[in-house]
C-alpha cells in the first residue's frame, strides 16, 4: 500500500442481484468504518430464507481488505463503458478510502467472455477479480466466525 492510504475512513459495499420468477435474490456485503461487517444473501429458491451475518473485525482484518481494494487498483478505473445493468442482473461496488469515493454499476458478469468482449475489457477485468477476491475474504471470515451448521 502506498504511504497514508491505511490512514482515513474505509467503507466498502457490493451487492449483485436480479428480480426474477424467485423474487427480490441478492448478496450484499459492507465493511463499515467501525469495523462492522454486515452480510446478507437472500435466495428464495425452494422457499430458502435470507441469511444475514455482522461481525466485527480487528483492525488488521480491516486493513487486509483495504490492502486488497489498494492492490487491484480499482480506483483508478471508470464504469462509463462497462455493460449497463439489465434483466439479467446488476452489480454494484461502492469504496470509500481516504478522501476518494467511487461507485461501479454494470450487469452480472457471467464469465470472463463477458469481461473480453466488453468495451472495456482491462477495467471491468479489474473489477471481477477484485469482487472474486472481495467474496472469497467475506466468505472465509463468515465462516470463521459462524457455525452455518453445528454439528
Amino acid at each position: 500500500m502506498a504511504e497514508g492510504e491505511d490512514n482515513g475512513e474505509f467503507y466498502l459495499r457490493y451487492y449483485v442481484g436480479h428480480k426474477g420468477k424467485f423474487g427480490h435474490e441478492f448478496l450484499e456485503f459492507e465493511f463499515r468504518p467501525d469495523g462492522k461487517l454486515r452480510y446478507a444473501n437472500n435466495s428464495n429458491y425452494k422457499n430458502d430464507t435470507m441469511i444475514r451475518k455482522e461481525v466485527f473485525l480487528t483492525p488488521a482484518v480491516l486493513k487486509e481488505c483495504r490492502r486488497i481494494v489498494s492492490d487491484s487498483e480499482i480506483m483508478k478505473e471508470d464504469d462509463n463503458n462497462w455493460p449497463e445493468p439489465d434483466r439479467v442482473g446488476r452489480q454494484e461496488l461502492e469504496i470509500v478510502m481516504g478522501n476518494e469515493h467511487i461507485s461501479f454499476t454494470t450487469s452480472k458478469i457471467g464469465s470472463l467472455m463477458d469481461v473480453q468482449t466488453s468495451k472495456d475489457p482491462e477495467g471491468l477485468r479489474i473489477f471481477y477479480y477484485l469482487v472474486q477476491d472481495l467474496k472469497c475474504f467475506v466468505f472465509s471470515l463468515i465462516s470463521l466466525h459462524f457455525k452455518i451448521k453445528p454439528i
